[in-house]
């Protein structure tokens, strides 16, 4: 009795982490990124960069050398933004041909995103999508950074990103985790236990041999509500299909109904490891 009554309970327990799972979504993964119906031309040009998308204000002869991209960034080169309450400066690059990881990690999102220097560009301020009753309704949430809808100004209440934004291993405020040439790797006695419960889902930059920090880090622009999760997945998580929400590379889902839900803490932890239960001394893991 005592053996079947084991069995069942891993069966329960596998059938719970499958119910983390969603099915395939209805609406196309690109989400608000389909950008009013012109898809992936919004973003890239197969000719011509900008001028071969009519949005050229500039001459540019970087225009379209990096992933086609299609948008004019000239308003945005050697532009100083800090982040993170001050602490952290990005000098963007004066070029779409510099090799650097804040041209196609930053310049490129900033070309839509930014509310001060690109303010011209195609977003409307006002998210495109269903946010869960968890999230505050009295305001429109805005897609233009630092760019509140009634002022723009600073960046210093965004979160650290830049080639100065490093992620750093060892000691009381990071993951127990090593890191050589930019590379993290999560094989610490508490990380790994970390990875083996969520995941590692974000992909810092390399820049002078140290792991930075740039919007493709967090955000992957080209699936808005799904993550999907392999077989040859480094997360322990069982392969199929998770919700997630505003882009971001890790199952994300506040709209969980589930008693004591953490997953989107979990997506933080990735980076902030010593805010997390393995290194805080508790055994919770991930909870969809």
């Amino acid at each position: 009795m005592k053996r079947y009554l084991f069995v069942s309970l891993i069966v329960l327990g596998g059938a719970g982490l499958a119910g983390a799972q969603i099915t395939s979504p209805t609406t196309d993964v690109l989400g608000a990124h389909l950008n009013y119906g012109r898809g992936c031309t919004a973003c890239h040009a197969p000719h011509s960069g900008s001028s071969g998308n009519g949005v050229a204000r500039s001459t540019d002869p970087g225009s379209g050398s990096v992933a086609l991209w299609g948008e004019d960034v000239s308003s945005l080169y050697g532009k100083t933004i800090i982040t993170g309450g001050g602490k952290f400066v990005e000098v963007l690059p004066r070029s779409m041909s510099a090799a650097t990881p804040d041209v196609a990690g930053m310049l490129t999102c900033l070309s839509c995103h930014d509310g001060n220097y690109a303010s011209r560009a195609m977003m409307r301020n006002r998210v495109y999508e269903t946010l869960p009753a968890t999230y505050g309704n009295a305001n429109s949430i805005p897609t233009l950074i630092e760019n509140t809808g009634s002022s723009t100004g600073g960046y210093l209440s965004e979160h650290p990103v830049g080639l100065s934004a490093k992620v750093k291993c060892g000691g009381s405020a990071n993951w127990d985790c090593s890191q050589v040439n930019g590379v993290v790797s999560m094989r610490g006695a508490n990380s790994s236990r970390f990875v083996s419960s969520y995941g590692m889902f974000v992909k810092p930059s390399s820049y002078n041999n140290s792991a930075v920090i740039v919007c493709t880090t967090c955000h992957e622009p080209h699936r808005m509500n799904v993550v999907n999760i392999t077989a040859g997945s480094t997360s322990g998580l069982p392969p199929g299909t998770y919700a997630t929400m505003f882009f971001l590379r890790g199952p994300y889902n506040p709209a969980s109904g589930t008693t004591g839900s953490n997953q989107t803490a979990q997506f933080c932890r990735q980076c902030h490891g010593e805010l997390s239960n393995e290194m805080n001394g508790s055994t919770a893991g991930t909870i969809f």
